[in-house]
């Protein structure tokens, strides 16, 4: 090969060099036009719009054999069947574009479907509505040339956003989540009226979203889906749906894992899952339910975090919309094809008319005659035909043509004496009726438009409603739930801590993800992550777990400044630090020493006994010290000088009382948390021994203490306060058996915390309607409607006598879908008055 040649066979723009700078980015869009990311105008991927018109060309109504829709497809699809077959099932499980017959696998389970040969499928009557039209489609050459395949589908409904889509593409990939059939047929309507919409993911696989990040769907938004964990009962959980994306096989082993891990405490996980979600998880001894839902939460696919990011092409290009541009997209492209099929229509039906309007006027006025007089040619007779509908050619809309003519000549001779003039007025009546009609249609675009909506959701929408719920999500710290699996040891004269030190002193039970906090003689405070063996500082004097933000465990501290030999104390919280950085905790002076160090959980403020050595100065050899003298104050803080003379020890002498007072408590009514925080609604200030009161709308009552782990159901909790043994407590509930209302008043004698105890009658469909605690509670009853109305207020404590937790309690009222109850908390000033009004 001469030397040019060479040159530009490895370099020239046709040459190997010259292929490969192209050949990726062909490559590149190819995947990304043409496998992997959805076009706009009908919300398919390549692979589904062929099987669809695959599947449409087949249809007779009947179920066809998956595998023969395989085949059908590869006319158009040039890839393999798996290929194929696996995005027909992917449509089939989506439930909406085709009707399938056979084992389709499930979702939710992970479980495949079976083999093409044995399951089968036919386009939904919904699909055949909304996708197909032949008149509307655009269509070019399939990949061999042989047959005509659609650009895209005339699709009527934003399908994308119902269906989503998720694909990988090169350098880019999409993923949109699947909305709500009857919320995205609302929101078009609201569109199209010009009016604001949003519009949410809806999962198959149900669940709870927590979609306040979910920024339209946009780059950058995210969404948190949780499984629906219910408390069967205080040993035993019950999953019933899982998370988007997450499959029962999946979910149990992330438990299984997490347990290995020791991050959960469970004693067995079993699925039952049939038609319905059903895992069961059986608690271990002693684990609190509420703790471990927030555990299963934190550190299993219980919980998931999904990062939208809608993808699509649009004019052959990809770009990345909100999903209410798509929304609005779609809005607007059905109502341009809704345009088109009514021109369409329109131009039919005049077609229509015309011809009709020639036909009776070729035979009312005789002009079928022409055809039995002697011409000498054809010609001759279309044109005396033509000729004889001159006068009427004003009464048409357009010119007669040929064909037209020619049309006419060919009605069979035996119909035209047996033709009913009649009948064609009746039609061309008829076609003007319609025409009027589809002019109005096209006149009133948006209407028409709001109308197939409509029609569309009293159609399909029963049984498409909401499967996922949508909440709020509080934010859970794994450190507060994850269960201590790892024992803590400390060498207190050399200074170690870690859970290596087994022949060492046994601190606590703590968990990996657990803070240590660690004091030493010489004044030092360090805080370090759990670890095999760490160094703190000789001569620990006090090692605990550590609590971020903690402003009630107070710790009470004498040290003597190596300097001056002056002895001091102080208090003080230690709430937010640098991890592994030591603290000095005195004045900073060498030779610095701690005498005395305690720690509070509750601001305790105790007595300690100072002894002085034997051959100071001093007087008074021993006195009391009162920590409680002292203020508190951060950790930087010199403190209070107790005393300039030498200190032999420091002796406890007497348990103080908590310097903090009361503690107050909130209930945040958004997530159902207790908190100290101020968020919600305050319950009141608790001191270490008090209790809270839950009462349900079920019909239970239990009494808790004030962990602020516990988890409440908000549709569920009717009343949650500080709990006072002497209070009454006031309840209505309905008698569903004898559709009756009865009222109780009784006080609460059990004293088993976290028991729930069933205090109204039992039977299938009673409830508790109303619960107080007021002392003098008025309720308020109203019954009847209209003009019917009767009013009545009862001053409870004066009817209904205090009786105990399990009587039935009195009649109220009978039941009724009219009667309407509230508390009228204050009673009038004045005189006790009648017991109603």
């Amino acid at each position: 090969m001469a030397k040019k040649e060479k040159e530009e066979f490895l370099h020239g723009e046709t040459g190997v060099s010259g292929q490969y700078k192209t050949w990726f980015l062909d490559y590149a869009s190819y995947v990304i036009l043409e496998r992997a990311v959805p076009a706009v105008e009908d919300g398919l991927k390549p692979v589904q719009r062929r099987i669809l018109h695959a599947m449409k060309e087949m249809d007779d109504g009947r179920f066809n054999k998956v595998a023969n829709i395989i085949g059908q497809s590869m006319q158009y699809h040039p890839h393999g069947d798996a290929s194929i077959g696996d995005a027909i099932v992917n449509l089939g499980q989506k439930d909406l574009l085709i009707e399938t017959q056979g084992n389709w696998g499930d979702v939710r389970t992970g479980d495949d479907a079976a083999a093409p040969r044995y399951i089968e499928a036919r386009l939904s009557k919904f699909a055949l509505e909304v996708a197909f039209n032949a008149k509307t489609t655009n269509w070019q050459l399939s990949y061999d040339g042989r047959k005509n395949e659609p650009i895209t589908l005339p699709m009527k409904f934003p399908l994308l956003l119902a269906q989503g889509a998720e694909g990988i593409a090169v350098g880019l990939a999409t993923k949109i989540l699947p909305h709500n059939f009857c919320e995205l047929i609302e929101a078009s309507i609201k569109y199209l009226r010009g009016r604001k919409f949003e519009i949410l993911p809806d999962f198959q696989t149900g669940g709870t979203m927590d979609a306040s990040n979910y920024n339209e769907g946009k780059r950058g938004g995210k969404i948190r889906v949780r499984a629906l964990i219910e408390e069967q009962d205080k040993k035993t959980l019950v999953i019933k749906s899982v998370p988007y994306g997450v499959t029962t096989t999946q979910l149990m082993d992330s438990i299984v894992k997490a347990t290995d891990q020791g991050k959960i405490k469970i004693k067995k996980v079993t699925d039952h899952t049939a038609a319905d979600i059903e895992i069961i998880i059986e608690l271990a001894q002693g684990i609190s339910p509420d703790i471990t839902i927030d555990a299963l939460y934190a550190f299993t696919d219980c919980e998931v975090s999904i990062s939208p990011n809608a993808c699509v092409i649009v004019e052959d290009k990809p770009r990345f919309l909100s999903v209410t541009e798509l929304l609005k997209i779609s809005a607007d492209k059905t109502k341009d094809l809704l345009q088109k099929e009514l021109e369409i229509k329109l131009g039919e039906l005049q077609e229509k008319w015309h011809y009709t309007s020639l036909e009776k006027i070729f035979f009312e006025e005789k002009i079928y005659k022409e055809l039995e007089k002697k011409h000498e040619t054809w010609d001759k007779v279309i044109v005396a035909i033509d000729k004889a509908f001159v006068p009427f050619k004003k009464l048409l809309k357009r010119e007669i043509t040929r064909e037209d003519i020619l049309k006419l000549t060919e009605k069979p001779v035996r119909r035209i004496y047996k033709l009913d003039i009649d009948d064609l007025i009746d039609q061309i009546k008829n076609l003007e009726a319609e025409i009027k009609k589809v002019k109005h249609d096209l006149a009133n675009l948006v209407d028409f438009a709001v109308a197939y909506y409509e029609n569309l959701l009293k159609k399909y929408g029963k049984g498409r409603e909401r499967k996922t719920e949508i909440k709020l999500f509080d934010v859970i710290q794994a450190k507060t739930v994850a269960i201590a699996n790892t024992k803590l040891y400390v060498n207190y004269t050399d200074g170690f801590v870690g859970s290596g030190l087994k022949k060492d002193e046994f601190v606590a039970e703590v968990s990996d993800l657990d803070d240590i906090i660690a004091f030493t003689k010489a004044g030092k405070m360090k805080v370090v992550k759990v670890a095999e063996k760490v160094f703190i500082g000789k001569d620990i004097l006090h090692v605990a777990v550590f609590q971020k933000g903690d402003e009630r465990t107070t710790y009470n501290m004498i040290y003597m400044d190596g300097k001056s030999k002056i002895s001091f104390a102080k208090r003080f919280n230690v709430t937010g630090i640098t991890r592994d950085k030591e603290y000095d905790l005195t004045k900073g002076a060498e030779n610095s020493k701690v005498n005395y160090f305690s720690s509070n959980p509750n601001g305790e403020a105790e007595v300690v006994k100072i002894i002085l050595t034997p051959g100071c100065a001093a007087k008074k050899k021993e006195f009391d010290f009162y920590f409680e003298e002292l203020e508190i104050k951060n950790r930087g803080s010199i403190g209070n000088q107790v005393t300039k003379y030498p200190v032999k020890t420091v002796k406890f002498k007497e348990t103080g009382k908590s310097t903090l007072g009361a503690k107050k408590l909130w209930f945040d009514n958004t997530y159902g948390r207790l908190n100290t925080e101020e968020k919600g609604e305050l319950l009141g200030k608790f001191e270490p021994e008090d209790r809270l009161l839950a009462i349900y709308n079920d019909g239970n009552y239990e009494i808790l203490d004030q962990e602020l782990t516990q988890r409440f159901d908000v549709d569920k909790i009717l009343l949650l306060e500080k709990y006072n043994p002497e209070k009454v407590v006031t309840a209505v509930y309905l008698d569903n058996e004898k559709l009756q209302y009865n009222i109780k008043r009784f006080k609460i004698e059990t004293t088993t915390l976290h028991s729930k105890f069933y205090f109204i009658k039992e039977g299938k469909g009673n409830r508790l309607e109303m619960v107080t605690t007021e002392e003098s509670p008025i309720l308020k009853v109203q019954t009847g409607r209209g003009q019917q109305v009767n009013k009545a207020k009862f001053k409870v404590d004066k009817m209904v006598e205090v009786m105990g937790w399990k009587a039935v309690g009195a009649k109220l009222v009978d039941f009724s879908k009219s009667v309407e109850m509230e508390w009228e908390v204050k009673e009038k000033p004045g005189g006790q008055g009648d017991l109603f009004e």
